[in-house]
């Protein structure tokens, strides 16, 4: 357990240090925000064909460890290859570059965390579901921290580097995760089903499944309205302290709640917690402090009251993504437990995306509107886990 945190935060850490890290390099060697943001999208983009795919090798894999590292070395080739190219290869060509690297995201996300019950050992399953969340609240708050750092001390092309190293650093993490017992592999072996099989009974084992259905679909819907939250933070930041840069400070506030909520439900959870429906309250309650948070934030008149409404935003999402897990961990079958999480983070991705397109437009006008719109959307997913229809 202790290799797999730390090869967790090494991998998640560089994934959320890649995609600003791009962003900077590219404005700093070519001078353009277009191919800058062109090589962002890609990278996130390609995450939602990729998962599925991803998830579909890792349950096949009698060593899935080894399938791991073998997309992180294949992730930091890509950003290296990408930050080399700057200036040298054509835009269209780092693009491309750019989503095939990011097809091997979601193995640093919902491919790790598919491997939990494999290492978690006698910790109580709760208990490692809330450390896992945990490594994302940390990285989620180190990665653009580092960049901005490096990109400070070193120049705009310093951070991708620097990403590239602790991608590779979890490497040999990677490889040393458990293989599964031989009479598991077995039990998945079917040698009639080909990809776009297993494929299908992934996405099936989420829609047929009432508790997977509601908790992805949920998480889905809050993760666009997460969105809007992100993209308007540096514009309220300016309107309300006359400094983009203090939306950074929010963003930092959002974090470490999620960071320290999760740590408190970690700490507390006992060993029958994740056998029984608490998860599916936990989610919820969860969901409505992320609206609660979030429409705080869009009635903000001072700086200050918007540092308190990130806190309550992120005190939820940081439980609501341990939630998330525990209930895929319960109710996902053995055999697609790793496409399940792929799956279910590639959705998220997407989400998130969706949700940023129009968050962008609606914050330059006024960020209140788009927090409105993020806090609605909260709304929307809390009521997702409560309706059940027959």
């Amino acid at each position: 357990m202790k290799r797999y945190m730390v090869g967790a935060l090494s991998a998640r850490t560089g994934d959320e240090m890649s995609g600003p890290a791009l962003l900077v390099a590219g404005l700093a060697v070519t001078g353009s925000p277009v191919l800058a943001s062109w090589l962002l999208a890609g990278l996130t983009a390609s995450a939602a064909a990729g998962g599925p795919l991803l998830g579909v090798l890792l349950d096949r894999a009698r060593r899935p460890g080894v399938v791991l590292a073998r997309c992180l070395a294949g992730y930091a080739a890509g950003l290296a290859l990408v930050a080399w190219g700057l200036g040298r290869l054509p835009g269209p060509v780092l693009v491309a570059a750019a989503f095939a690297t990011g097809l091997l995201g979601p193995a640093l996300t919902g491919g790790w965390t598919g491997q939990l019950p494999l290492v978690s050992g006698g910790i109580p399953a709760a208990r490692a579901a809330g450390l896992d969340a945990m490594s994302y609240n940390v990285a989620g708050l180190a990665g653009p921290a580092l960049v901005g750092v490096l990109a400070a001390w070193g120049g705009g092309t310093a951070a991708v580097p620097a990403a590239v190293v602790l991608l590779a650093a979890a490497v040999p993490a990677a490889r040393s995760l458990p293989s599964r017992p031989a009479r598991a592999t077995a039990a998945r072996a079917r040698p009639a089903a080909g990809v776009w099989a297993e494929l299908a009974a992934g996405f099936a084992v989420i829609v047929r499944n009432p508790a997977l259905r509601r908790a992805t679909g949920s998480s889905m819907v809050s993760c666009a309205g997460l969105a809007m939250l992100v993209v308007s933070a540096p514009v309220l930041g300016a309107d309300l302290a006359g400094d983009a840069g203090r939306g950074a400070l929010l963003l930092a506030a959002f974090a470490a709640a999620g960071l320290a909520a999760n740590a408190l439900l970690a700490w507390t959870a006992g060993r029958r917690s994740q056998r029984d429906d608490r998860w599916e309250a936990v989610m919820l309650w969860a969901t409505v402090l992320v609206g609660a948070g979030t429409a705080l934030a869009a009635v903000a008149g001072t700086f200050a009251v918007a540092v308190a409404a990130a806190v309550v935003a992120g005190a939820g999402e940081g439980p609501q993504l341990t939630a998330l897990f525990s209930v895929r961990h319960r109710e996902a079958p053995e055999r697609l437990r790793s496409q399940v999480f792929t799956t279910g983070a590639s959705l998220k991705v997407t989400s998130f995306a969706l949700g940023s397109a129009p968050a962008g437009v609606l914050a330059a006008s006024s960020p209140q509107s788009a927090l409105v719109v993020g806090a609605a959307l909260q709304a929307l997913a809390a009521a997702l886990l409560v309706i059940r229809p027959r």
